[in-house]
């Protein structure tokens, strides 16, 4: 990636770095997209456009795995009238600011990859060359290196109002060419009530034979499906982590009762399978579940 040239420097805070390459998956905590209003405040670790922190300002209280590229859905600098307004984060901070009581590390690539450098709560200037203008992704507080964050949520508990559910098939990588599946099964039993384990806008409720529920992230570009239940929401509504949003059944599932739960990248209303794929190629989970604050189990 190119580096951009146009930021002025100015005097830098304390701060730790660390240049590290990561060739496994890097896993973070639930990612924040809310409560951003582009001023810099107690708690937040937040990037500017500028070096010298006289641009526009983006803020954040989560990790975040991956800012978005474009226009819209990116996370973008605020700030009406200054430099840098509108833009999107990713690859474009010139400065930052800790003020978070935790580290930061941030990553050149999405997915917390490639290049990295950490920085002191309370640190604050010009980026680290080694990701000056060329930020993906970041997290807040230490760990990582391929172990899920302290704090991290079951699947199968974090899915049921009041848990009590279990893992009852994983996504099989498509090691054989029956049975292939293309996300992960949870069970607790018949008329549960299921939570969305992201927030986001519902893009499909229903209406087929396998009860197809798609919920949209718009700011990773990536949708989250559920199938087999009986959706309780309705398209082009906004759910947020954590609200019910249908009861377990076995739509088009014969007599096994389950919820299951498929990640797909970009905007999609169904289910790979459901829609005879040809390819079936649905990425590894692990990092997007991860990166949302789960481990599959």
């Amino acid at each position: 990636m190119p580096i951009i040239k146009h930021r002025t420097a100015a005097g830098l805070g304390v701060l730790a770095l660390t240049a590290a390459t990561f060739t496994g998956l890097s896993i973070s905590s639930q990612a924040d997209a809310a409560g951003r209003n582009g001023a810099c405040e107690k708690g937040e670790f937040c990037y500017n456009f500028n070096s010298d922190l006289r641009g526009a300002w983006s803020d954040f209280t989560g990790s975040v795995g991956d800012y978005g590229a474009t226009q819209p859905g990116c996370y973008e600098f605020k700030g009406k009238g200054k430099k840098g307004a509108g833009k999107c984060v990713k690859n474009n901070a010139g400065g930052f600011w800790n003020r978070s009581s935790k580290p930061v590390t941030v990553y050149f690539n999405s997915g917390y990859g490639g290049r990295s450098a950490t920085l002191k709560p309370g640190a604050k200037g010009k980026l680290p060359a080694a990701v000056y203008n060329n930020n993906a992704s970041h997290r807040i507080g230490k760990g990582g290196g391929g172990n899920p964050p302290s704090g991290s949520k079951r699947m199968s508990q974090a899915l049921y109002v009041g848990g009590g559910g279990r893992l009852t098939c994983k996504f099989d990588g498509y090691t054989s060419q029956s049975g292939r599946h293309e996300g992960i099964d949870f069970a607790k039993g018949y008329g549960s009530s299921v939570r969305s384990l992201v927030s986001g806008t519902v893009i499909r409720a229903g209406g087929d034979s396998i009860a197809t529920l798609a919920i949209y992230l718009p700011k990773e570009n990536k949708t989250v499906i559920y199938l087999h239940s009986n959706p309780k929401v309705r398209v082009g509504q906004k759910v947020t982590r954590g609200q019910v949003i249908a009861t377990e059944a076995r739509n088009g599932a014969g007599s096994m009762t389950h919820t299951h739960v498929e990640y797909r990248p970009g905007k999609h209303p169904y289910a790979s399978k459901s829609v005879n794929d040809p390819h079936l190629d649905n990425p590894d989970p692990t990092r997007f579940w991860n990166a949302h604050g789960y481990v599959e189990s």
